[in-house]
Formats: structure tokens, sequence, C-alpha cells
């Protein structure tokens, strides 16, 4: 499966945000795209479709004690008013991408030709318009919230068979989360069940930006969304959504998890040259125990250990119990080092070993 397409993206959630107003979702993407631009990160701004004609039953639409179908009506948008927040988006160098909520919606997203397509949590099974996004033939990231475990193994499943790009977010559906809930193991289980796809974390948090995309990043999640709003006109705002301030305490929180985790964990590291460097302070050296002459065959009583390692000396590395019968090459003076050259070992012969023990020491 293709993964390169999900690594390290970031998904702002405009939700309904721009509360059916253009100007002020357009304002959004003014802040947030300026926030992403100035942290150098892979941002997309995604909004919510809803064909609402059809998506709130009729006989409901009147009714102001639902609060979420007063709230879906009250954010309706026309294809165009949202064309114009898409190409907004576009122009910022942000990614515009959505979650359909309908079968309808998902026309939208072809319309715009947006890139990804997200599934929310309560889309999980919703298989009509899982099947609908599917002929859509564009990269899926689903978050999981909610999810048994049949319904996730088929959910991968469904769009392998198809080789439909996937990447999955742990999520735990409740808006806000207290940090005692968030559930960040998850991400080890997702990565060890699904290893070919993308893992990522959407987190609905409210106590601080960093803590969470440290612990996630440094767990393997590579995607990571979270809601966002704007306060510059007196509008209330959620308390699991993001203002432009806190974003960049997140960005800025995930630019330093990179830099403590440091290269992949698919391979073993190289060492740095101050690590190195202080390793070699406290190798011990061969020294002679004895005056020992050209041409004698050295034994372990011959010699003892000791620091400081001088450059081109023997330490303990090359000397191994069990392995003596080497004969002295030229005379060595009691408590003198014993180099790489005064013994005859395989050592000498390797021209890129001796730069090593050259190389390291006082």
């Amino acid at each position: 499966m293709v993964r390169d397409i999900f690594e390290d993206l970031f998904i702002l959630e405009m939700t309904n945000n721009h509360k059916g107003d253009v100007k002020r979702g357009l304002e959004i993407v003014h802040q947030f795209s300026r926030v992403a631009r100035f942290n150098n990160v892979r941002t997309a701004i995604k909004f919510q479709f809803r064909d609402i004609d059809s998506f709130v039953h009729k006989d409901f639409r009147n009714r102001d004690d639902i609060y979420y179908v007063r709230r879906v009506l009250d954010t309706r948008l026309t294809v165009e008013e949202y064309g114009a927040l898409v190409e907004a988006v576009k122009k910022s160098n942000c990614i515009p991408m959505t979650t359909p909520f309908d079968e309808k919606s998902v026309d939208l997203v072809e319309h715009f030709d947006l890139p990804f397509i997200k599934i929310a949590s309560s889309g999980c099974n919703d298989w009509m318009l899982i099947e609908r996004i599917a002929k859509a033939k564009k990269p899926v990231i689903v978050s999981v919230g909610g999810m048994s475990l049949k319904d996730m193994d088929d959910m991968v499943t469904f769009f392998e068979n198809r080789n439909i790009p996937l990447a999955l977010l742990h999520c735990v559906a409740a808006y806000p989360i207290e940090d005692s809930a968030l559930q960040l193991n998850q991400i080890d289980f997702l990565k060890n069940r699904y290893p070919n796809h993308t893992i990522g974390l959407s987190s609905h948090e409210y106590h601080d930006w960093h803590s969470s995309i440290t612990a996630a990043y440094a767990k393997g999640a590579r995607i990571f969304e979270r809601h966002i709003d704007i306060n510059t006109d007196g509008a209330k705002i959620a308390p699991y959504s993001s203002l432009p301030h806190q974003i960049d305490t997140w960005y800025k929180a995930w630019h330093h998890a990179k830099l403590i985790c440091g290269a992949s964990g698919e391979t073993r590291l190289m060492p740095i040259d101050k690590e190195i460097e202080y390793l070699h302070s406290y190798i011990r050296g061969v020294y002679a125990k004895r005056y020992l002459e050209e041409g004698e065959t050295i034994s372990e009583s011959d010699i003892y250990l000791a620091i400081p390692l001088q450059k081109g000396q023997l330490s303990c590395r090359e000397l191994m119990l069990g392995q003596w019968g080497h004969k002295i090459l030229k005379t060595i003076d009691i408590d003198q080092p014993i180099m790489i050259d005064d013994i005859d070992t395989p050592y000498t012969a390797n021209d890129d070993l001796k730069k090593i023990i050259y190389d390291r020491g006082i």
C-alpha cells in the first residue's frame, strides 16, 4: 500500500466553524495557513460536506430543540461558496480535503477533485457511504473512534482489496476529552495490527498542545488532526477547538518530537562523533605488566588494562580471553602501552581497522 502520501500530514478540521459564513471561513483559512507556512508543515484544511436537503429529514428541519440538526442547517453553504473556500485553501499552499457525510457529498468531492477523503468515526459502519467513497478511488483517512475490531478489520480489508491507500487515525470520539482518556497506546496496537498502513492521531484534548503529539510521534503516529477555530469575531469557541497560537505550539512540539526521536527506527543508528569520543575515553588500553622482549609470545599474565587509551594502542576490545599466543614484534618496557604494530595479530594486516585504532584515544 502507498504510505508516503500520508506521512507527516496535518489535518486542521474546520468542521462547521465557518458557521455558514464564507467570509468567516476565509478568515480561518487565512489565519491557519499562515501558521502552517511559518512552521513549514504539510497541512490540509478540512471541511465537512453534507447534502442538507437529503441529510436532514424534512419533518425535523424546524426542530430547534435538536442541537445537531440546527447546527447542520445553520451551516449550509452553496456549491459556489464551498468552491470559494476550496480555492482559498489551494492558494494558501495548503491541501483542501473534506469529510463527506452522504453519497451526494462524494459527488462534490469529485467535482472539486479533492486529493483525500476523510471518514469520520460516525461513518465507519455506513457501508453505503463507504462503497460510494471507494468508487471515487481517492486515498482515504479513517478515524476509528468507537469501532469494534471486526469492523476495523473489515474496513482495512475492504480498501486493501480495492487497492485504495488507507490511513487509520486513533481517535476517542468525545468532545472534548480529558488527557486520562487519550489511550495513546492504541497507536501501538494499530501499528502492530496494520503494519502496511500509516497510523495517526485525531485528538480533542484541551489542556495543552504538546504532550499528546510528542508521545504520539514517538509511538509512530504520522498523521495528526485537530479541530480549529478563530476568536476574532467574538464567537463562542468549542473547548476542543484550537486557536492559531495553539496550533503554532502544536506544530513546534511536532518539530521538537522529530528532533529528539531522530533517525528511523527501522535500522541501527550510527553513533555520532561526540558519542564515540565519550565512549573512547572509558575504553581500557593494554599495558605491559613486565618488560617484554622482541620475539616473545604474549600471554594474559603479561598485560594489564587501564585508562587512558592512547592512539594506536590495543584495547580491551581487541584482546579477548583465550585469544593469546601472539608474538611481540619489538621490545616493550614495563607499564608502556602495547600498540597495534607491536604484536603480530590479524588486526595488523587490516588497514581500515588500524586506522580506527590510530584515530581513537588521546
